[in-house]
């Protein structure tokens, strides 16, 4: 079980940066050069081969080599992990909603009782 708590440690430490984040979504559309990956961002190539490369150590991308460029491409397993690993805890909030729910329906309904015995 630790190597798949590493591997969500270096996931959840890649998706913690909201750069990182927007180039995930922007290569959800396709793979894009480092240049085309830059573009919507106010920064250096190099700050943005940085953070590539944290996607890179974290499985969530891969680097092509095609001829002078190398197109950076989505590896979706990582995030599937994460998915995975949040999904557990699903249960936790459905049931959590759920007796909100159920509160909320006792309230309204006491509510309603109160009104009617008012009238």
């Amino acid at each position: 079980m630790k190597l798949a708590a590493d591997t969500l440690s270096l996931t959840f430490q890649a998706l913690a940066d909201p750069t990182r984040r927007a180039i995930l979504t922007r290569l959800g559309r396709g793979e894009a050069t480092v240049g085309e990956l830059a573009e919507p961002f106010r920064m250096s190539l190099p700050a943005v081969s940085k953070h590539l490369k944290v996607l890179e150590r974290a499985g969530l991308i891969e680097r092509g080599r095609e001829a002078q460029w190398r197109p950076c491409r989505l590896r979706p397993a990582p995030l599937r992990d994460v998915s995975d690993w949040v999904g557990h805890y699903r249960k936790f909030w459905e049931q959590g909603l759920d007796r909100l729910e159920a509160y909320l329906k006792q309230v309204q309904a006491e509510e309603k009782e109160t009104h009617h015995k008012r009238r």
